[in-house]
């Protein structure tokens, strides 16, 4: 089995000023025992509006790590990063990022102090955290050459965002997908918006999406002929975004006022299902065929925002054994999964999806029923926790009827009739994970509400 990576370089952040604090012209630091800027407390009121966009790449950057420190309400870019860390026991090593011999601006953050308790840290992947680190410092254990030792407790997004507001969109960069093609006959693709592009179906791709290509045998039924052998083929391609937002306004002092986190964009897919299927036992039979796997990090003002995006692609496959296809048809669309909160309400699920079908052949031959899916279940969360899970299953159904009759002449007669339909399934859940947002915990997985919508591709009659 080949693995196809094209892994996320470690993004480094956009210099930013700290956040609530002003910075010394150069050459006149702050008297002795004056305080500066930075250290002061921000006045109350202070809550901002930050951007969301897609974290910065440089494969020399530092691992980005921003922090809300003791006694301080909005988080700042730090020039600390996360050495280490330890899952199992919630250690980490905080040390010194190495220092840039670039010139830099005079709001650039001044050399990070070490972290005390009650800081809130938030990493992008680093050592011993390939989904990033959200935490709080709840003891210093010591410090040595590697940097400052501490232990960590998990924490939530509002207790970095604090009352701070974000909301954007940002694109998933196809070339951060991690693809493991599950069978033989799976093809990976895709195009970057820089404009390089990779795969044999690179050159057809507009520019920021991924495109998976499938060929793959499915049961065919034992008294089928040779020419009658069953396949799913196609592709599915998407260009998937995540989409975030946060309001941490206190309402009075009730908590967070509302957060959303999700995922849209636009996918198309052209696949064909041909032969005659085996009989299912029970239920559809179910292949997946390639898993896809991304951590992108957004940028919230100056934290970066670890995002899990989980892809799992397949075909299935539900038949009587009698009929035998072959029906190909163009899908396209577009869809928005995600949950959304609001104070007083909780989550709620969102799920929409428009769709667009085109047929390009249908011949079916014999009486009986067969149904095939080309599907991919998703789910998207913050820093490896799963937060919402969408499945999508555009899918082929078949339908043939046969009636014979016989009159008191002694002539027989038969006629059969069939249609081909296509559609597709848009169902899943929230996860209590969501609570990251520092939210009440879902006690029930919430359900998406399923979607269900179903056309006509093609029919016709036979009679003799």
């Amino acid at each position: 089995m080949r693995t196809f990576s094209r892994r996320l370089l470690l993004p480094g952040l956009t210099v930013l000023a700290l956040a609530g604090a002003g910075c010394s012209s150069p050459g006149h630091a702050p008297a002795a025992g004056q305080a500066s800027a930075a250290d002061s407390a921000p006045t109350a009121g202070d809550a901002q509006q930050l951007e969301v966009n897609e974290a910065p790449q440089g494969s020399a950057a530092p691992t980005p790590l921003a922090r809300t420190r003791t006694g301080r309400n909005q988080p700042e870019k730090s020039s600390l990063k996360v050495a280490s860390y330890d899952k199992a026991t919630g250690h980490a090593v905080i040390s010194a990022a190495p220092q840039s011999h670039s010139p830099q601006p005079s709001h650039s953050p001044a050399p990070g102090k070490p972290v005390a308790v009650g800081d809130v840290i938030a990493s992008a992947p680093a050592p011993g955290a390939p989904d990033g680190l959200l935490a709080k410092v709840t003891e210093v254990v010591g410090r040595s050459e590697r940097g400052t030792e501490v232990k960590t407790a998990s924490t939530t997004l509002a207790s970095v965002l604090k009352d701070d507001r974000a909301d954007g969109t940002v694109p998933v960069d196809p070339a951060a997908v991690t693809i493991v093609p599950l069978m033989k006959g799976v093809t990976f693709s895709w195009a970057k918006s820089q404009g390089v592009r990779f795969g044999p179906k690179g050159a057809e791709l507009p520019l920021g999406d991924l495109r998976l290509d499938v060929n793959a045998p499915v049961n065919t039924a034992k008294d089928a002929p040779a020419s009658a052998s069953a396949s799913v083929s196609g592709f599915v391609q998407l260009a998937p975004k995540v989409e975030f937002s946060y309001d941490g306004a206190k309402n009075g002092g009730g908590g967070l006022s509302s957060a959303f986190l999700g995922m849209s964009g636009d996918w198309s897919s052209q696949w064909a299902l041909k032969g005659r299927a085996a009989a299912s036992t029970g239920k559809p039979q179910r292949i997946p065929f390639a898993k896809l796997h991304s951590a992108p990090v957004i940028q919230v003002g100056p934290v970066p925002v670890v995002v899990n995006l989980d892809l799992t692609c397949y075909v299935q496959v539900e038949a009587d054994g009698q009929v035998t296809l072959d029906v190909q048809q163009d899908v396209k669309g577009d869809f928005r999964v995600g949950g959304s909160y609001a104070a007083g309400k909780g989550w709620a699920p969102v799920s929409t999806s428009t769709v667009h079908s085109t047929p390009v052949t249908a011949n079916v031959s014999a009486a009986g029923k067969a149904e095939g899916a080309l599907g991919a279940e998703a789910s998207v969360g913050l820093y490896g926790a799963v937060g919402v899970t969408a499945d999508f299953a555009p899918y082929l159904r078949a339908q043939v009827d046969a009636a014979a009759a016989a009159s008191s002449d002694g002539k027989a007669s038969a006629t059969a009739s069939w249609e081909v339909y296509g559609g597709f399934d848009l169902n899943g859940r929230l996860d209590f994970q969501l609570s990251l947002f520092g939210t009440p915990v879902i006690e029930h997985r919430i359900p998406l509400g399923a979607l269900h919508r179903e056309w006509s591709l093609a029919k016709g009659h036979a009679g003799r």
